[in-house]
């Protein structure tokens, strides 16, 4: 990321990473977080201030007791570059403009006819176009894309080798996206795109473990532990939608039966509610409304369905030991309807002390994954 620092880089990333997840922070401070002493700081953190991403606030606090002038904490510069973000669903384009820090500065939504890949990338660049074309400072300073695409992502090679909601099998997304954007493109599955976000800016910030699970037409989950994200030797690590939960339940599209994807997945719940009360053109908005006025067959949907991603969430707790559980996605605007049944299927499920990790419910619209896009592609810069 930054030639200048040389032989320091581990240091200048290491410190960059810090000021920018946890800062504004002073050098003392940082130096006692990284184990570096505080010469070592004043120098990775001297070409950072040169090239423009990193500034010395107003001193404000001193640095301990009897210490003679106050320290001068480091902050990110926020608007020293800035970052493209885009979510890929079955029928629409989320796309954001971020800052360094992960703040909005626009958005805008493409819909999209039909989720071919050639009618997704031309969609693609003309999103991206109005996005950069918004603003005159915009495109000069944006160098970098990420891109969020549910299921089997290859982050290394930015192919996506299958996107059951999609329909897509070895789409060379990465490439492609390049060729038409003239940025560079990172891609990543949108859970691990949501959960970097939530690790770097949200609630993980600091965390050492913690695992994101997501509530909607799939069901995911991103893992941090020992600080770092879990991809897997596959990159599919935490799919907990398809742990089996019940082997005579209904068939997933995996190929397994009884999947939590299959009982609590958006579509599996409006299959089961049209089945449950003979209404074949039931929507999930029907759905809900029958559960909230009391319908018992819906309510019965929605009370397996949670309990089928309680029994997710438990499994998750009883094999990783996350300090806290982030539950998120579309799906939670009828959490109301999950909620008890969630917390049943997980007290019943985890074992011994794992029952006591906090459940964090976050709802977030779907600017937040394309937010997610955007932090995959600063956290690209930092690792580049």
């Amino acid at each position: 990321m930054f030639p200048e620092a040389g032989v320091l880089a581990p240091a200048v990333t290491a410190v960059f990473t810090a000021v920018l997840t946890e800062g504004p922070i002073s050098r003392v401070a940082l130096a006692r977080r990284l184990g570096l002493s505080s010469g070592a700081v004043t120098k990775a953190a001297r070409p950072l201030i040169e090239m423009g991403y990193l500034e010395e606030l107003a001193a404000t606090e001193r640095t301990g007791p009897g210490a003679g002038r106050p320290a001068s904490p480091l902050a990110i510069r926020a608007d020293r570059e800035l970052f493209v973000g885009v979510k890929i669903t079955g029928d629409e384009l989320i796309g954001v403009v971020c800052d360094l820090r992960a703040q909005v500065r626009t958005s805008a939504h493409r819909r999209l006819p039909v989720p071919d890949p050639d009618q997704v990338l031309t969609q693609l660049g003309e999103l991206v176009d109005d996005l950069l074309d918004s603003h005159a400072d915009y495109r000069p300073r944006t160098r970098r894309l990420g891109l969020a695409v549910s299921g089997d992502v290859d982050r290394t090679t930015g192919l996506v080798r299958y996107s059951p909601f999609l329909r897509w099998r070895d789409v060379p997304l990465r490439e492609r996206a390049e060729k038409i954007t003239g940025l560079t493109v990172t891609v990543e599955n949108d859970v691990k795109a949501l959960t970097t976000a939530e690790h770097w800016f949200g609630e993980g910030v600091g965390a050492e473990s913690f695992a994101l699970v997501t509530v909607g037409a799939g069901i995911g989950c991103g893992l941090v532990v020992g600080g770092r994200l879990v991809s897997g030797s596959h990159g599919v690590a935490g799919e907990i939608g398809h742990v089996g939960c019940d082997p005579n339940g209904p068939a997933c599209h995996c190929g397994s039966r009884g999947c939590v994807e299959a009982i609590a997945g958006t579509g599996a719940i409006v299959r089961q509610a049209r089945e449950a009360t003979g209404r074949p053109e039931l929507t999930l908005a029907d759905a809900v409304a029958l559960a909230r006025a009391g319908d018992p067959p819906a309510r019965a949907v929605f009370a397996r369905a949670g309990d089928a991603i309680g029994s997710g969430i438990a499994a998750v707790a009883n094999l990783v030991g996350p300090a806290r559980i982030v539950v998120s996605g579309e799906g939670l605007s009828a959490y109301d309807l999950f909620e008890p049944h969630i917390r049943a299927g997980f007290q019943r499920q985890a074992f011994g002390a794992a029952a006591d990790c906090p459940l964090s419910i976050r709802p977030l619209p779907f600017e937040e994954w394309a937010r997610g896009a955007a932090t995959v592609s600063i956290k690209a810069l930092v690792d580049a």
